[in-house]
C-alpha cells in the first residue's frame, strides 16, 4: 500500500471519528464560502463547534476558538497551464481555529487557524501545482458578528504541503463566508 493511500485512509478515519464522537448539538453553526485565486474558484460548505475554553480574558475580549469541518469543490480553469482547460477537484478538511473576540460574541473579530485538507487529485493550475494530496491550509481571516448572530468575514487561505514533497507552489484563495448559527 503506498504512502498516499495510507495517508488518505488515516485523515478519513480520522475525520469520521471525530464527526461520529461529537453529539449533534455539538454542531453550532454552519457556513458557505465562495472563494477565487490562482484562476481557481471555490465553493464550501462546513459545519463549526465551538470550543468551551477561553483565554486571556481582558477588556471585555477574549480568544476563543471552534473547529471547523469543511467540504469543498474547486475549478481551476488553467488546467497543466493550458488556457481554457478544466481542472475539477474536491477538498475534505478540519481546522482548529483561534478567534479574538468580544465576550459578547458580537461584532467585529480576527481568526487565524491552520487544518489538514485531503485533495481528490493532485493540484495542477496555472503553473502551480501541489504533489500531494495532502495538504495544510493557513488562513488568516476578519469578520462581523451581527446581533442576530449571522456572521460575515473575508478570508486569506493559504495550501501548501509544508514542503514535504516537490513541486509545493502553494495554492492562495481570497474567499468570502457566512455563517448562519443554529444555537
Amino acid at each position: 500500500m503506498e504512502v498516499n493511500q495510507l495517508l488518505h485512509r488515516f485523515i478519513s478515519l480520522g475525520v469520521l471519528f471525530t464527526v461520529l464522537c461529537q453529539p449533534a448539538h455539538a454542531i453550532d453553526s454552519v457556513s458557505m464560502e465562495f472563494g477565487s485565486g490562482d484562476r481557481t474558484k471555490m465553493v464550501r460548505a462546513a459545519a463549526q463547534w465551538k470550543w468551551e475554553k477561553e483565554w486571556w480574558k481582558s477588556n471585555g475580549t477574549h480568544i476563543g476558538g471552534y473547529w471547523n469541518l469543511d467540504l469543498a469543490s474547486w475549478r481551476g480553469n488553467k488546467f497543466q497551464n493550458i488556457d481554457g482547460r478544466k481542472q475539477n477537484l474536491f477538498a475534505i478538511g478540519l481546522t482548529p481555529v483561534f478567534r479574538f473576540q468580544r465576550d459578547s460574541r458580537r461584532g467585529p473579530y480576527a481568526e487565524l487557524g491552520i487544518g489538514g485538507y485531503f485533495l481528490s487529485d493532485l493540484y495542477d493550475n496555472n503553473d502551480q501545482k501541489l504533489s500531494t494530496r495532502l495538504q495544510f491550509g493557513d488562513q488568516l481571516a476578519a469578520g462581523y458578528v451581527f446581533q442576530s448572530g449571522i456572521d460575515v468575514s473575508i478570508k486569506f487561505q493559504h495550501f501548501s504541503n509544508g514542503g514535504f514533497k516537490k513541486p509545493n507552489s502553494g495554492v492562495d484563495f481570497l474567499i468570502l463566508q457566512a455563517r448562519y448559527p443554529l444555537d
